[in-house]
């Protein structure tokens, strides 16, 4: 009986250009992508103040992990915290121990994730598609939407994002026969890129990298390559990085393998998680706001689709390229990631990892695009009237507030104040009033000017394809560079930095802090008071696992236990959110003295002031 032999796919491709020579002759526009990349992400780092929620839970989580010392329990406000792996935050905790805690420190971990992004875009592309591609794909990364919105809070998307594409870029190298001296070291990279995805956001890093690796394999017949994976060493290598912290976890924490394991992956997966803090965006909604994340790129993909038509047919059979591999890996990549959430519970920044496929995409697409395209017209078409729309929108709710004073607190203008049930990055959009746009005229008129006229110029350049490109980049960035002004307006709203230092200048020895409600509610009090903060029926939500370990401190309080220390010989600051402020009036009555308010948000104090 004859044996088959081992099939290996030749993989034939042009040489890619040298970092020297694209640089030398496309340095005004690496500098203007550099430029971008500044504004954009660097020009953010100190400003807005940390949120409330996610942004400063997580925040608190590394920093009580910089002070304590425990580089293996994650702590919010002394409460065990089991739900997330540990690698975001050993970043943040090292920038804190190394350059103190602000909101600068807070943020440069994950700003230097999108750079890092950036630059393996950028790479992929130019071995893949070539020069132009190269900074296109560059371009994109800073300029796309969905990166800069879901980068403004501490999750960790945007390292899971990095360290999944190196994996799956690594691991694709590695099968170039072109190197094979070099592919061992190609292959330990992708696993060692791997364990520190697992780190990052858990077991959902190995199916996605898993997955689409696996698919790739079964579609080209490279499956028949899998002695050339160094699987044995390249795991070794795997469980040396991944598994000694959740080993260790798991032997300082009882519960920790099944709530980690269990409770926080399989049970998620099927929306049956304990406690039940999340909700799932109706299909519709998940699937159309792709647009809005990947904006204004996603409206090119009649061309990538095209593009990819096009390139199937040029392809000789049994040659492929590196570009033909990373278009089919690029499919599987973001189908399996969207297709995942599709099914699974998800929030709008979960799919975030599957931006860099869908772009790369799209950079081959614009690259190759010779500006007759009828896709690429229509694209140009449809966001010269979306932005024209948007403009004039803008116009007209400036115009609306001509006449008005500038409010002291954005927040208390807004048509609705409560953020319980709104979208993460949406969810003041339509709440905006005459008065709140009144305390928005700088970014609404940046953001106005450059969608009337970025758009525009890319219709009338569209047979110029590197200059309707860059028009529509240029209107990206500042209008990201508009929302950045915006959402410093509406710190006082999204924040409690401003209450915190009232009550910082007041505070003696011995009085105590108490939030009243969910700890989500004012997070930030944690992380800007840089101490406990007791919690009044706060027994909920991320807390609530950790809560029921015999050594936690005594933090959660009752009703009860709240009015003896209200009548009480300390002085008591009470944070009350909008949620819970009819609550507690009809608790506290006339014994209640308003310290200070802010975006409906109000510290209480047992004492009046002086």
């Amino acid at each position: 009986m004859s044996v088959s032999p081992v099939i290996e796919l030749p993989i034939t491709k042009p040489a890619p250009p040298a970092w020297r020579e694209l640089l030398r002759h496309h340095r005004l526009a690496w500098t203007a992508i550099a430029l971008i990349y500044c504004l954009v992400y660097l020009g953010s780092l100190r400003s807005p103040a940390i949120f409330d929620d996610a942004d400063a839970n997580h925040a608190e989580a590394a920093r009580e992990m910089a002070t304590t010392g425990d580089w293996t329990t994650l702590h919010i406000d002394g409460i065990r915290y089991l739900e997330k792996p540990p690698l975001p935050y050993w970043l943040v905790a090292a920038d804190y121990k190394l350059f103190g805690v602000s909101e600068a420190t807070t943020r440069i971990p994950t700003a230097l994730c999108i750079l890092l992004l950036m630059f393996l875009a950028a790479d992929w592309a130019r071995r893949a598609f070539g020069a132009r591609a190269s900074i296109y794909a560059a371009l994109l990364v800073v300029t796309t939407f969905g990166y800069y919105l879901f980068t403004r809070i501490l999750i960790p998307e945007a390292l899971l994002s990095l360290t999944i594409s190196g994996a799956l870029y690594f691991a694709l190298l590695a099968l170039d026969k072109e190197r094979r001296r070099s592919s061992r070291w190609l292959w330990y990279a992708a696993y060692a890129a791997l364990a520190l995805a697992v780190l990052a956001k858990g077991l959902v890093a190995i199916v996605f990298v898993g997955g689409t690796f696996l698919l790739y394999l079964i579609a080209t017949g490279e499956w028949r390559r899998w002695r050339e994976f160094h699987l044995l060493s390249g795991t070794a290598l795997f469980l040396a990085i991944a598994a000694p912290w959740h080993i260790l976890a798991g032997l300082r924490n009882s519960g920790f393998f099944w709530f980690y394991f269990v409770n926080e992956h399989f049970l998620r997966f099927l929306g049956k998680r304990y406690p039940k803090d999340y909700a799932k965006l109706p299909p519709i909604a998940y699937w159309s706001l792709h647009f809005v994340w990947l904006f204004p790129w996603s409206l090119f993909l009649g061309r990538v689709v095209e593009n990819l038509r096009t390139r199937a047919k040029e392809r000789v059979a049994g040659e492929w390229s590196l570009g033909d591999c990373t278009r089919l890996l690029c499919l599987i990549w973001s189908g399996l990631i969207l297709v995942f959430f599709a099914i699974s519970t998800n929030q709008e920044y979960y799919t975030l990892p599957a931006y860099l496929p869908l772009l790369l995409l799209a950079a081959d697409a614009l690259s190759t695009n010779t500006g007759s395209s009828r896709w690429t017209t229509a694209a140009y078409a449809v966001i010269s009237i979306l932005g024209t729309a948007a403009g004039v929108a803008l116009f007209a709710g400036l115009w609306s507030s001509r006449n008005l004073p500038v409010p002291a607190d954005l927040g208390s203008v807004l048509a609705n104040r409560d953020v319980a049930g709104d979208t993460l990055s949406m969810s003041k959009f339509f709440d905006l009033t005459g008065a709140a746009f009144a305390g928005l005229r700088l970014p609404a008129l940046l953001a106005a000017i450059a969608l009337l006229a970025g758009p525009a110029l890319a219709l009338f350049w569209r047979r110029k394809t590197q200059r309707a490109v860059w028009a529509l980049a240029a209107t990206s960035a500042i209008f990201l560079f508009a929302a950045h002004i915006a959402m410093v307006r509406f710190g006082p709203f999204l924040s409690s930095k401003t209450l915190v230092t009232d009550i910082q200048r007041a505070t003696q020895p011995g009085d105590e802090v108490i939030l009243y409600g969910d700890h989500s509610y004012g997070s930030s009090l944690n992380f800007y008071l840089q101490r406990e903060v007791l919690l009044v029926n706060g027994r909920s939500t991320s807390l609530l696992w950790g809560s029921h370990y015999p050594d936690i401190p005594h933090i959660f309080l009752s009703d009860d236990d709240l009015l003896r220390r209200w009548r009480g010989p300390q002085r008591v600051f009470l944070f009350v959110p909008p949620e819970e402020q009819a609550r507690v009036s009809n608790l506290l009555g006339t014994r209640a003295h308003i310290f200070a308010e802010q975006s409906g948000k109000t510290v209480y104090s047992n004492r009046a002031s002086n």
